[in-house]
Formats: C-alpha cells, sequence, structure tokens
C-alpha cells in the first residue's frame, strides 16, 4: 500500500471504524510526519463540551503508529509494531478543529534500521500534539511502541 492520505483514510475506516466514525482524517503523510485533523463534535464529545480525551488519543496514536507502518513497509522487512505504554498531558479544552501531528519520522526510522540490525526487539518513545485553529497546544501524548523482526 502506497501512503497516502486517502489510502490510509480508506484503512481507518476498515480497520478502525471507531477512529473514522469519530472524525479523525489524515491529511498529510510523509517520510518526516504525520498529521491527522478531527473536529470536535457532539458524537466526540464529552459532557464538559469538549473532545473526549479518547478521540484526542486515538488521531495522537494514529499519527504516530502511521509512521510507523510507513518505515516499516519501508524497510522491507517483516516487523511487528505495538503500543506498550502512552502518556498524555491535556492543557486546554478541545473544541474545534484539532490537528495532531508527529514529527519524528527520523527516530522511528532509525529504531527500526537498530531492530534489523541487531535482530532484537527496539521500543522507542514517539510524542504526538494537538494543536487548535488558533495555534495553541490542547495536549501532547507519547506513545511507547515496540517494534521487532518477525521469525
Amino acid at each position: 500500500m502506497k501512503f497516502t492520505p486517502a489510502k490510509l483514510n480508506t484503512f481507518m475506516f476498515f480497520k478502525l471504524p471507531s477512529a473514522y466514525w469519530s472524525g479523525l482524517r489524515v491529511k498529510n503523510i510523509t517520510a518526516e510526519s504525520c498529521q491527522v485533523q478531527v473536529k470536535h463534535k457532539w458524537f466526540n464529545q464529552n459532557p464538559f463540551k469538549s473532545m473526549y480525551f479518547a478521540t484526542q488519543a486515538m488521531a495522537a496514536e494514529f499519527t504516530t503508529g502511521a509512521l510507523v507502518m510507513y518505515h516499516i513497509k519501508e524497510s522491507g522487512k517483516s516487523i511487528s509494531m505495538l503500543v506498550a505504554q502512552n502518556k498524555a498531558v491535556f492543557t486546554k479544552k478541545a473544541t474545534g478543529k484539532i490537528t495532531f501531528t508527529c514529527s519524528e519520522g527520523k527516530t522511528i526510522a532509525a529504531t527500526i534500521q537498530k531492530a534489523i540490525e541487531t535482530k532484537e526487539g527496539q521500543t522507542v518513545w514517539i510524542t504526538s500534539r494537538g494543536i487548535n485553529e488558533k495555534g495553541e497546544q490542547v495536549s501532547e501524548m507519547q506513545f511507547e511502541w515496540t517494534v521487532r523482526l518477525r521469525k
């Protein structure tokens, strides 16, 4: 699969339907970064009239996971990937359109290369930040990804 926003959004529809129906949409992906937007609406709100934390977590995790998948495909190897841990900080109410961005493609590529060279599982913490339409950060999430060569 070529990594384009349209193909990733189709992938999301079939493989992560809760994320798709919550409004997540991939807007951009390159070797360096991935951006996912989600708009606060009735379907993804919490009782406090802002975006539910789980919707934000899905968007943030997708930016990191899409980059991991991108670099696994680029490696040409059969590599498994799994989230081991995550951390989140919420700094502002998430209303309106929120754009989550992960810009750690180089770090991910280096971790995958190390897993290939050492033939041992590797872990890496990757960050995604959610920014509202005013340019204010609403949340920052970190995901610890594990990658290893399949036998």
